[in-house]
């Protein structure tokens, strides 16, 4: 489930794993997963049938297996198709298990350089990045062994590559409970939401803190999908629609693309209320919690989540959420359908879509100067729609003190809600001409995470005296109350300027021309949501660390209105019409302060620069 809060880490990049083309034996996983997994619940029995069925299909989807059998299935299936399936890992997760995809596929195309080679389009399936969410992992089994038997979207394997990771969150997959959620039917027992660092991936694709993260870049860099569709279950009241599929570029991303986007999702749509369910376009939350009449309100999701990260590199990002109140079976069922109808979809679409998604590419190479929108709002224009929930009472529980809603399954109900959908840019800046400027005081730190992302970048083999460049400095700055996701995050107000500053040998230059560009602006753009300054990547740039005393600051300041009668008149008009500045003992020092030689000029300067031209 994910929800659409602020949500803001730090650490070393990491080498990316070496593994990442090694295709593996059944014995070879199993003595990784072993040897890395002291203390997990042992693998399925050797009596286990050997057919490519999971516990959960056996079980009739009342239990999920440990992530023994997605080591096991891996290999299995590999051995059943050995010329349509290679199990591979790609990555290893902080307690050392193995993160493992299955390239599926009729086109002869296994690898990521022989998908590129032949043109042919890459749908990443992804379960389990929040691994009590485990749907999404025995139904791609499912639908996977279905579509190697042409039993679903028979033919679909003969026009892409599916690429499928089990389980995205491994370590917290194996934080194995019965009650790890509590508001969801089944299975028996789950995985935990965040990993073993406690972090939650879905708030990680841009920062990319994690292990598993950067893993999961690495692999998406080199295949370049599609489409990256990330499988949830959402939480909260009780109503009888049984899945959401949200796809973008639909609100915001590059124009034609979006076209495409919203052919992807109505296709998804029409696909699964053929098949009986009540799918919905928009996330299943109400815009006041546990209050059905305030409705629903859909939005752009921000880059920090799968499916706000993908429009940033022109590709499609879906996001699934089956509902938690449905059972197992049922949610496992709808999941299935759903990866089936995507197959289906991009074995029919995909090479026009794949051209589509080239053309943006070659648009975002030639924004320099074009304007793009950082952030989007959700308007307050809605409309009446009528939805099928349940009969329910609100009262005062004795409980908690508070007003609680209380659903009857038992009695359907039409509920007319406030639906408002209408999305509109917020915040739009103009892209640098040429580029960004990183001084060399931070280069090493930014290029790591430009690595991750697959941009490129220069690094500067001479200086550059008095460089004309746009600089940013803060006129207001706000620093996050309480950590999130191990930041301190900061929101900043202030505009580019030109400035003429020196660059040094050994900065980097991160060009706009490029397909990432609108990535690179998602990174560099300090207003940015989940740019890097919002993360507190920055922070100590916007910490002022050199004062004088009180009684220093009276006597420069009765020094400066001696000296300059056009100071003494400024100070007196922001006496007379700034109230909070004519209280404030230290607004008012600090007005003399700034304009003395001991003021720091590098204070709330954003150390990235633009600039106009090309290195």
């Amino acid at each position: 489930m994910i929800r659409f809060a602020a949500a803001f880490s730090a650490s070393a990049a990491t080498t990316l794993p070496t593994t990442l083309a090694t295709t593996l034996t059944t014995s070879a996983l199993l003595a990784a997963l072993a040897a890395s997994s002291a203390g997990a619940a042992p693998a399925v029995p050797a009596a286990a049938s050997p057919a490519l069925t999971t516990v959960a299909e056996r079980s009739g989807f009342q239990s999920t297996g440990r992530y023994a059998e997605v080591v096991d299935l891996c290999a299995r299936f590999q051995k059943a198709y050995p010329k349509q399936v290679r199990c591979f890992e790609f990555g290893r997760t902080p307690e050392n298990r193995p993160m493992l995809a299955l390239a599926v596929t009729r086109t002869g195309a296994l690898t990521a350089e022989q998908a590129k080679k032949k043109g042919v389009p890459v749908l990443l399936i992804q379960g389990g990045i929040h691994a009590g969410e485990i749907d999404g992992k025995d139904a791609g089994f499912l639908a996977l062994r279905e579509a190697l038997e042409n039993r679903a979207a028979p033919g679909a394997l003969e026009r892409q590559v599916l690429l499928f990771v089990p389980v995205f969150n491994v370590d917290g997959h194996e934080r194995f409970g019965r009650y790890n959620r509590p508001n969801q039917r089944g299975p028996v027992e789950m995985g935990w939401r965040t990993t073993a660092q406690n972090y939650n991936l879905n708030r990680d694709y841009v920062k990319a803190d994690t292990t598993e993260m950067q893993a999961m870049l690495a692999l998406v860099n080199a295949w370049d999908p599609l489409a990256y569709v990330d499988l949830h279950v959402t939480d909260g009241a009780k109503f009888q629609p049984d899945i959401s599929i949200q796809v973008e570029p639909v609100h915001g991303g590059d124009v034609p693309l979006r076209a495409a986007g919203s052919a992807l999702q109505q296709g998804i749509l029409a696909d699964l209320k053929a098949q009986g369910s009540d799918p919905k376009p928009y996330y299943i939350s109400f815009a006041k919690e546990d209050d059905p009449m305030s409705g629903f309100v859909d939005s752009m999701p921000t880059p920090r989540f799968s499916h706000g990260y993908f429009v940033m590199r022109n590709r499609f990002g879906v996001l699934v959420e089956t509902h938690s109140w449905k059972d197992y079976p049922t949610r496992v069922r709808i999941t299935r359908n759903t990866i089936v109808s995507l197959l289906s979809q991009v074995a029919q679409h995909g090479k026009d879509w794949s051209r589509i998604a080239q053309e943006a590419d070659a648009r975002a190479s030639a924004m320099g100067g074009a304007d793009f929108t950082l952030t989007y709002r959700t308007t307050f224009n809605a409309k009446t729609i009528d939805f099928p929930g349940y009969a329910y009472t609100r009262g005062h529980s004795d409980i908690s003190g508070a007003l609680m809603t209380q659903y009857d399954e038992t009695r359907p109900q039409t509920w007319t809600v406030p639906l408002r959908d209408e999305i509109v840019p917020e915040l739009t800046v103009a892209a640098p001409q040429g580029g960004y400027l990183v001084p060399l005081a931070e280069a090493a730190r930014v290029a790591a995470k430009l690595k991750q992302h697959g941009i490129t970048y220069k690094v500067l083999d001479a200086d550059a005296m008095a460089a004309d460049v746009e600089t940013f400095r803060a006129t207001k700055t706000t620093f996050g109350a309480k950590s999130f996701e191990g930041h301190q995050t900061l929101a900043v107000d202030g505009q580019w300027a030109r400035e003429r500053r020196s660059v040094s040998k050994g900065a980097l230059f991160v060009p706009i021309a490029q397909p990432k560009a609108q990535l690179v602006m998602t990174l560099l753009e300090p207003r940015g949501p989940d740019s890097l300054l919002a993360w507190g990547e920055f922070n100590n740039w916007f910490e002022r660390k050199e004062y004088m005393e009180d009684y220093v600051a009276e006597d420069v300041a009765r020094a400066q209105l001696a000296a300059d009668p056009a100071l003494r008149a400024a100070f007196r008009k922001q006496l007379d019409t700034d109230a909070d500045f004519n209280k404030s003992p230290q607004a008012r020092l600090e007005f003399f302060a700034r304009r003395h030689a001991s003021w720091d000029e590098r204070y709330n300067l954003y150390p990235v620069m633009r600039t106009a031209l090309t290195y």
